[in-house]
């Protein structure tokens, strides 16, 4: 998830905790290797030599990882890409990361802090501290935001330290039967879209025995359950609001770039997502009739699956590198210019295929090719500001944008969002304070973590209100579903590319459409 720079501008379905608060382990303990050292690399994830899956232990003794990584022969880590020496050792512990940390904001904690995680980290590679109990907790506490490497002024890759930490935790750790039953519950239904088209409707009659029995009455109910079901509780709390009909609707293969808007700019690509193409259906068909109206013919394969990024964020590498090398085979046949992505955290991990898939003489070089192709939808409309081709209406609005942090942090995608909102006539848009701390959601964090999320909720939520916007958007459905729990009716939420939308189709204001 390291920060990318911006893409080039173009024309110039089925087959991601502890809880509590532990101890400080070495609290206190910021010394460990000082100094800027060179940024290394942990090398790519995704190689044929792979450990075969979460739990799964790759042969032979611990010792110097694959790509040159040199470990203690004492490690704690296994010898499948252990995060780097080099990469630790970028670290000088300034505490320029800690104020935008968000457990360190909520808790003070030294090892719940980056620097902190990266002492830990070189101590389990100097064979020192193990991977089980203190190691994991707070591991398994980090949102994965990757606030730090925007904040880190050594230029210290946490990123890829934390990704090459949680496959070591996945492989080599033994989670309790009803932690490892709850996560893979999570990845038996969330990369599904056929599943989640089910569970729909689940939630559709879920909602119909909630409105006549009475909210309250059932939150009530819920608030008495042993704290052990807190999950549960946490992922009932989550639950969109469900359109079954928008649900199971597809969006078309090919749309043509609308003949009246001149010359054809190219041939994009569209990632549908699953929890993205079920629960919010109408994002996508929003961000195909804009692309659309701004020239470009739009391809949304039916062949693509999940892009395995929840897979890559909670560590389970073997899983995320199938799926990506699914994902680049479709695309690759669809013959496109680009890849226009409207989930952050799927665009962030899109555009890491091609180190997730280094290691893999017959992939590495396609996953550069398709990486290379990936924008958020924002770059792409960004690009063509210059000379747009459809007319925007004004829509007079205060509207406050919410950096999804896979998208501000790790794609270092932050100006072309606003710039696009901006080109709205009567948008007056408004910054969000402690914008750079997360919401909470962070992929699967706000079911795995609820405490830590829902302090970290409800604290954004403030800061929401406090702007007095009219309307509140962000490029990221985690997100919106983090702050539709904690605003509640407040504040309408859109996605920035549904505000674009309205504005080319003259609907003044689309939350009271």
């Amino acid at each position: 998830m390291s920060t990318h720079g911006t893409r080039p501008a173009l024309g110039s379905e089925e087959p991601e905790g502890a809880h509590g608060h532990a101890g400080a382990v070495g609290a206190g303990g910021h010394g460990g290797p000082g100094g800027p050292g060179g940024h290394g690399s942990s090398g790519g994830l995704g190689g044929p030599d792979r450990p075969g899956g979460p739990g799964s232990s790759p042969g032979g003794p611990a010792g110097a990882g694959a790509g040159g990584d040199a470990a203690a022969t004492d490690s704690s880590f296994d010898a499948f890409h252990p995060p780097s020496a080099e990469l630790l050792a970028d670290c000088v512990h300034c505490g320029f990361c800690l104020p935008t940390c968000p457990t360190y904001t909520l808790w003070g904690e030294e090892m719940d802090s980056p620097r902190g995680r990266i002492y830990l980290m070189e101590m389990a590679r100097k064979g020192e501290i193990g991977l089980e109990g203190a190691f994991t907790t707070h591991m398994d506490r980090c949102l994965g935001c990757m606030a730090c490497v925007t904040a880190c002024p050594s230029g210290v890759q946490y990123d890829q330290l934390l990704e090459a930490t949680r496959p070591q935790i996945e492989r080599n750790v033994p989670r309790s039967a009803a932690d490892k039953a709850f996560r893979e519950a999570i990845f038996a239904l969330f990369p599904y879209r056929r599943r989640l088209r089910a569970a729909s409707v689940a939630g559709a009659a879920y909602a119909g025995v909630r409105s006549r029995v009475g909210g309250e009455r059932i939150d009530g109910l819920l608030a008495r359950l042993p704290k052990r079901l807190e999950r549960l509780v946490a992922l009932e709390s989550l639950l969109p609001p469900v359109d079954v009909k928008a649900a199971f609707t597809q969006l078309p293969e090919f749309t043509r770039a609308d003949a009246a808007t001149g010359s054809r700019r190219g041939r994009v690509g569209m990632l549908v997502g699953c929890v993205q193409d079920v629960f919010f259906h109408h994002v996508n068909e929003a961000t195909v009739r804009v692309l659309a109206a701004e020239g470009f013919d739009v391809v949304a394969p039916r062949e693509q699956q999940c892009c395995g990024a929840l897979s890559m964020h909670a560590g389970r590498e073997p899983e995320a590198a199938e799926r990506a090398k699914k994902l680049i085979e479709v695309f690759e046949a669809a013959g496109v210019d680009a890849i226009a992505v409207n989930v952050a955290g799927c665009g962030s991990s899109l555009k890491e295929y091609d180190r997730l898939l280094a290691d893999d003489p017959e992939w590495a070089s396609r996953a550069a090719e398709f990486s290379a192709k990936v924008q958020d939808v924002s770059e792409l409309l960004a690009s063509v500001l210059a000379e747009p081709r459809a007319p925007r209406h004004p829509i007079e609005a205060r509207v406050v944008y919410h950096d999804a942090c896979h998208l501000g942090h790790a794609q270092g995608v932050r100006a072309q969002p606003r710039d696009v909102l901006r080109a709205i006539p009567g948008v007056e848009l408004v910054e969000l304070p402690e914008a750079e701390i997360c919401c909470g959601s962070a992929g699967i964090y706000n079911m795995l973590q609820p405490q830590a999320a829902a302090d970290l909720g409800k604290r954004k939520a403030d800061n929401i209100r406090g702007t007095g916007a009219d309307v509140l958007v962000t490029g990221n459905p985690g997100c919106l579903l983090q702050m539709r729990k904690h605003l509640g009716a407040d504040l309408p939420m859109l996605h920035p590319i549904q505000l674009v939308d309205a504005s080319i189709r003259a609907v003044p204001r689309p939350w009271e459409a």
